[in-house]
C-alpha cells in the first residue's frame, strides 16, 4: 500500500510506534503492510488504523491533505493509544529509572533498531555514529543541548517560546542558527566565500587537535617522571592514588 506508507512517512510515524499503537510486533506490521488491500486485514487493526488516520476507508488516503492541524490530531491519537497500549518492550536493565525514562530509552532504542535494520546503503550506521559522539560530547559542550532544541523547535516538536536550559544562551543560539540555516537554504553566500570559512574551520580543528597532542604527551612526560621519582614501573590499583598526585605535584612545578 504505497499510499498509506507516503503518508505514515510525512507525519512522521516510525513502524516501531505504529507497530506499538496496533499492539503488533514490527515484523507483523511488515507483513501488513506489504498487503495490498486493507480488507484482507485482521478487523480490529484495520479499524484501529483508520481511527488513526481519521478516515472511513482506505480509499481516502488520496485525499488527507498533511497539515499542521492533522498532523497534531494524529499524534495525539497515536501517543494516547501508546501510553494504553500493554506492548512495551522495556529491557531487563532499565530497572532502575523510572516509567518515563524506561519509555523514552526503549523508543530511542526501538527507533535505532529499525532504522539500522532497514539501512541499505549504510548512510544510517554513519548517521548514528556521529549521534553516538555526539550523545558522549554533550556533557562537555553545552551548545550540543541547544541543537537539539533547535530542530526540535523547527520541525514543529517544541514551542519556540519554550526554554528548558539556559535562556540567554538558548535563544542567542537558536537566532543564530536561524541565519545559519536561512543562509544555507537560500544559498546566499558565494562558493569563495563558503571555501575559505571552511578552512578556517579545519584550522580551527587541527589546531584543537595539535593542543589535545600536546596535553596527551604533557601528561604522558610527567606519569613517567612520577613513576621514576617514586620507583614504581607502572601504576597499579595500590599506587595510583599515590602516582596520581605526583602527577599533580610536577605539572604544579611548571606553573
Amino acid at each position: 500500500m504505497k499510499d498509506l506508507s507516503v503518508v505514515l512517512s510525512e507525519l512522521g510515524i516510525s513502524k516501531v510506534r505504529l507497530a506499538k499503537y496496533l499492539g503488533v510486533s514490527r515484523q507483523m506490521l511488515y507483513n501488513y503492510l506489504a498487503i495490498d488491500d486493507l480488507n484482507n486485514w485482521p478487523k480490529e487493526k484495520a479499524a484501529k488504523l483508520l481511527n488513526l488516520l481519521n478516515i472511513s476507508n482506505i480509499n481516502e488516503l488520496k485525499n488527507i491533505e498533511i497539515t499542521g492541524e492533522y498532523i497534531i490530531e494524529v499524534e495525539g491519537k497515536l501517543s494516547d493509544g501508546l501510553k494504553d497500549s500493554t506492548n512495551k518492550e522495556y529491557i531487563a536493565d532499565l530497572k532502575g529509572f523510572n516509567k518515563k525514562e524506561q519509555e523514552l530509552l526503549s523508543n530511542i532504542i526501538n527507533l535505532l533498531k529499525e532504522k539500522l535494520s532497514e539501512d541499505k546503503t549504510k548512510d544510517t550506521f554513519n548517521t548514528y555514529n556521529y549521534l553516538y559522539y555526539f550523545l558522549e560530547s554533550m556533557e562537555t559542550t553545552e551548545e550540543l543541548k541547544y541543537i537539539l532544541v533547535y530542530m526540535s523547535k523547527s520541525l514543529g516538536f517544541t514551542d519556540p517560546m519554550e526554554f528548558l536550559f539556559n535562556r540567554d544562551k538558548q535563544f542567542t543560539f537558536e537566532t543564530i542558527m536561524f541565519s545559519a540555516m536561512s543562509l544555507y537554504n537560500n544559498g546566499g553566500a558565494s562558493k569563495s566565500k563558503l571555501t575559505e570559512i571552511h578552512k578556517k574551520f579545519v584550522q580551527d580543528i587541527e589546531a584543537k587537535k595539535e593542543e589535545k597532542l600536546s596535553r596527551t604527551q604533557e601528561l604522558n612526560t610527567a606519569k613517567v617522571q612520577a613513576l621514576r621519582e617514586l620507583g614504581y614501573n607502572e601504576i597499579n590499583e595500590d599506587n595510583a592514588k599515590e602516582v596520581l598526585e605526583k602527577i599533580a605535584e610536577i605539572q604544579s612545578r611548571k606553573v
